[in-house]
């Protein structure tokens, strides 16, 4: 990436973290009152007060504010991530069964107490990073605890891979769901990216050899179970033997998953592994392109079983296109994905930052029209997917 193009949109990507993204968090997240985050603020940035707070939205804050400071060296980033590893130290970890608490009330009491992998997976993503960019040995001791306590209840050593939820003691349990929107099946491809993502982070700062072991695990479930060999899209739900229980295509995660795969690969530095997968990645993104990119540059965010689009485009998914072609384009060397990179990035630049009370909006519909009623910062509003690809940008910049 080392042409005119790419350094011209690493430094397009760089100026919106620096100047936008990671200054609106550092002044809207934080509640100076009672500590923590904000849980919901709207898109004219009005408060809501009473709202529950969530694991997702603290643990994306840690991350990303760690991560900045790892790359950026600014000591407001370094004090940002350490009131957000507070906040979960003292509020989202169980005291008595290890892990973390998904959703706490205004007060910070549990409502949610289920272990849900997807969110322990995220715990271990921040508080590793956190412990890269601090020196904090008790973040990775956390993270540590959390993975071992994964490893013990939820891996299926039977066909491997991850069950997605468990009680609050973590024992079994039927309520598997993410949220209202997904299936209540005991495997998703999305608990399996996130855990990849999460123990590719944990590999780098802990070699380990069982570490090692479930990441390529994890890595051979991708090839083996989740990515459809004949369309190149990720199958979204399983039954505990990798039965596929959905037809829906998703986009966002897609691209995402292309080049987070990638990154696992690189790092366990085996060539014949490496080799299949970027040879997967770029199949991955290839059908992305072809399929759910936009003439204006918008990646729609899905396709239903009946093969109907949603033409909807969401912040995280426009912000992974752009790092997951960027990355295509690395591996390829083919022009057209570079060029479907700086064209997601020019979407994002028109019709997704907010010029006025600042950061990204949640979503635009088809016509380009901006959904108001969804909120700046929520549960799931954060700031890892945009800020994530800024960094990768001048990342890999850098490097060539």
């Amino acid at each position: 990436m080392a042409s005119e193009t790419c350094r011209q949109l690493a430094a397009r990507t760089e100026r919106e973290l620096l100047d936008n993204i990671l200054p609106f968090w550092l002044e809207q997240a934080p509640d100076r009152e009672q500590g923590g985050f904000w849980a919901r603020v709207s898109p004219d940035l009005q408060v809501r007060e009473r709202s529950p707070r969530g694991l997702i939205l603290t643990t994306r804050i840690l991350w990303t504010f760690a991560a900045a400071f790892h790359q950026y060296k600014n000591p407001a980033y370094l004090e940002m991530a350490r009131k957000a590893y507070e906040e979960v130290c003292s509020a989202f970890i169980d005291p008595r069964y290890g892990g973390v608490f998904w959703m706490l009330d205004a007060e910070r009491r549990p409502i949610d107490d289920s272990k849900k992998i997807y969110g322990q997976a995220f715990a271990i993503y921040s508080l590793v990073e956190y412990h890269a960019a601090s020196g904090d040995a008790g973040a990775l001791e956390q993270a540590l605890a959390i993975y071992e306590l994964i490893e013990k209840h939820n891996y299926d050593p039977l066909h491997t891979g991850y069950l997605e939820s468990a009680n609050r003691d973590w024992s079994p349990t039927e309520e598997l769901r993410l949220s209202a929107i997904d299936m209540n099946e005991k495997k998703s491809m999305n608990t399996h990216l996130h855990l990849l993502e999460a123990y590719t982070r944990l590999y780098r700062e802990w070699r380990d050899d069982g570490l090692r072991e479930r990441l390529v695990s994890l890595v051979n479930n991708f090839f083996d179970h989740i990515i459809d060999s004949r369309s190149h899209h990720l199958i979204l739900f399983f039954d505990e033997s990798w039965q596929p229980k959905s037809g829906k295509v998703s986009y966002g995660h897609d691209i995402e998953t292309s080049w987070l795969l990638d990154e696992a690969t690189q790092l366990l530095t085996d060539p014949i592994l490496a080799r299949k997968c970027q040879k997967v990645s770029v199949a991955m993104a290839e059908a992305v392109l072809a399929e759910g990119v936009a003439p204006d540059g918008g990646l729609i965010y899905e396709r239903d079983e009946s093969g109907r689009p949603d033409p909807d485009v969401h912040w995280w998914v426009q912000a992974e296109s752009v790092v997951g072609f960027a990355n295509a384009y690395q591996n390829s060397g083919r022009p057209e994905f570079l060029a479907a990179a700086v064209r997601a990035w020019d979407f994002i630049a028109e019709h997704l930052i907010d010029r006025i009370h600042g950061e990204w909006f949640y979503k635009v519909d088809g016509e380009r029209r901006v959904d108001r009623q969804l909120h700046k910062i929520s549960e799931w509003k954060c700031p890892y997917h945009n800020s994530r690809t800024c960094l990768e940008l001048a990342r890999r910049v850098k490097k060539c």
